[in-house]
């Protein structure tokens, strides 16, 4: 009798997604153009920084996507018709249950210049949280890590023990940091609990990013 293989299922993931704003090179360049003035004008700056970053990076107050300006507007309706879909798909949800959602979101950008980096860290309070690329500037080739996204690997603790026989597992079963070099245009979301920092950015220009965090309410049918 020849025995089967066990079958392999995924008992436990995390869910995270990936787009890409189509021909978002002129959205990117109003969006820059926007977010730059905002950091020269000295009203823009978060008032109250929490998490451990240095001068090269600005971090702008968490009210970005209630801006009345088309560019930040046109993401917002973009960057929320991924997340229904997202929410939708893995929540089970129809059409007319979306469109009850109420989305509750803080929203701001980042521009990081040579060296800026943004410590460890999640975001208490919502569920789903996005970072969708401007600009990722010019990095220096050396620099493999230059202004990467990582996120920590949530079974860290999978890392105890490792011989022969776990050593070699790749992500989504290793222990392995997951670690993002984003591009122009490029939307990435996540469960706002999941750990994450951005490496120094080593690199000419500037590297320019959006950010949301949202939570939700659900009313009752009418």
């Amino acid at each position: 009798m020849q025995l089967q293989p066990p079958e392999l299922i995924n008992m436990f993931a995390v869910p995270f997604t990936f787009s890409r704003f189509p021909a978002h090179e002129n959205l990117n360049v109003a969006l820059k153009r926007f977010i730059l003035a905002q950091e020269q004008s000295g009203s823009a700056a978060n008032p109250r920084p929490l998490t451990q970053r240095n001068a090269p990076l600005f971090e702008s107050h968490f009210n970005l996507f209630r801006a009345a300006d088309p560019a930040v507007q046109e993401l917002k309706v973009f960057c929320w018709d991924q997340l229904l879909a997202l929410i939708g798909r893995l929540n089970g949800y129809d059409v007319p249950t979306l469109h009850r959602l109420q989305i509750y979101n803080d929203c701001w950008f980042h521009v990081t210049r040579r060296g800026g980096f943004f410590g460890l860290h999640n975001h208490p309070n919502a569920s789903w949280s996005g970072v969708y690329c401007v600009d990722p500037g010019k990095h220096d080739a050396a620099k493999k890590d230059s202004g990467r996204l990582t996120f920590v690997n949530p079974t860290i603790m999978s890392a105890m023990h490792l011989d022969a026989g776990n050593d070699k597992m790749k992500l989504p079963y290793g222990y392995q940091v997951a670690s993002l070099s984003l591009e122009a245009g490029q939307l990435v979301m996540f469960p706002s609990w999941v750990l994450h920092d951005v490496k120094p950015f080593e690199g000419e220009g500037e590297r320019v990013t959006i950010a949301f965090n949202c939570w939700f309410n659900l009313p009752d049918p009418a």
